[in-house]
């Protein structure tokens, strides 16, 4: 099978590897379409600490596929049925696991991440990950490009759901990058009264701005707090998430939050420089909450499945480009110029 392989640092081929061999309670799945998130530009680029030297693997977590064979045991799933593969599984036994934050397992497996993942024709999910409920039913009627999405969608649900947005709110995005667009989708089809979006890149603003916000700022050109207080009386944001890796984005969300306003910093900051200045003070006279959420669960992904199987939430404009998978070179270098949301394989 065709698959793209990562050899090292920057280092991605295209090459015929054998179709993996399944064993018991494990699926072997014809991918469809596949994802390529920010998560696997780091992995390109050496960056992945599951990618050590001398690692040889297919990356590839954002996938859907039909199985194609069912491992001795398998129940509950037919040959051709259309499915999207949840990536992280945990060890199932650990408190994070029995709580149902798989995501934050200290154990986790995941495709693409641990084992090979979904940038190849066929990909093996392992009997674990069969067991844990990680292999969840897509409706023939979604675009598999659009299927491919649900990870990164979940992702973005798991950030909403520690905020409580409620119906009405002011809610402020920083960063429209696909992540971003994803925020904003959510946020208007949950009932947020007023969506603002902070970008400074101008093709990405004009994106966002066709896909639903209500105001789209530019944090070059503009005074962002300004822009704020007229959109919401001046009471600020109610509900802030920080969807990029910014150090001045995170500092400015204490001052752009309302009074009992909550923040969500989604996108980690660079591991060679993780702080920031902090004004406790505005945590504590405006009592204002911050979280922060990282990758997933398996009950994310279920979630986001439905919200997509219903059509709630419409993705596909989020889709930029296609790629066959023969192309993975010319993709990765499309997912990194800044104006593209996402970028999908297909094999």
């Amino acid at each position: 099978m065709l698959a793209a392989v990562y050899h090292g640092p920057n280092d991605l081929r295209v090459e015929n590897v054998p179709v993996p061999n399944i064993g018991k309670g494990e699926l072997l799945v014809k991918v469809l379409r596949a994802s390529i998130c920010g998560t696997d530009l780091r992995i390109y680029h050496g960056n992945h600490r599951m990618y050590k030297p001398g690692t040889v693997r297919i990356p590839g977590h954002e996938v859907v596929g039909t199985i194609e064979k069912l491992g001795e045991g398998v129940k509950n799933y037919t040959i051709g049925q259309r499915v999207f593969c949840a990536p992280n599984t945990g060890c199932g036994h650990c408190l994070q696991c029995v709580t149902g934050n798989n995501n934050l397992c200290a154990n986790y497996d995941a495709i693409g991440i641990t084992s090979d993942g979904g940038f190849a024709e066929y990909v093996r999910i392992p009997a674990n990950s069969v067991q844990q409920g990680n292999v969840i039913p897509v409706s023939e009627s979604v675009d598999p490009a659009v299927a491919a999405l649900i990870e990164p969608f979940a992702c973005v649900l798991r950030g909403h759901n520690a905020l409580h947005v409620k119906t009405g709110e002011v809610m402020l995005i920083l960063g429209a990058g696909p992540i971003g667009v994803m925020h904003t989708k959510l946020a208007k089809a949950r009932g947020a009264g007023r969506v603002i979006v902070s970008e400074p890149i101008p093709e990405r603003a004009a994106q966002v701005g066709r896909m639903g916000a209500d105001r789209v700022v530019d944090p070059t050109s503009e005074d962002l707090k300004s822009v704020l207080d007229a959109e919401s009386m001046g009471h600020g944001a109610d509900a802030i998430v920080v969807a990029a890796p910014s150090h001045a984005a995170q500092e400015s969300a204490l001052d752009l939050a309302a009074i009992s306003g909550r923040i969500n910093f989604f996108g980690g900051l660079p591991k060679d420089h993780p702080t920031i200045k902090f004004n406790s003070n505005l945590v504590h006279y405006k009592e204002l909450v911050i979280t922060g959420t990282t990758a997933c669960s398996t009950a994310d992904c279920w979630q986001a499945t439905q919200i997509v199987n219903s059509g709630l939430v419409d993705l596909s404009d989020v889709v930029s480009q296609r790629f066959p998978l023969r192309d993975a070179g010319i993709a990765f270098a499309a997912a990194e110029d800044r104006k593209s949301l996402k970028i999908i394989l297909e094999p």
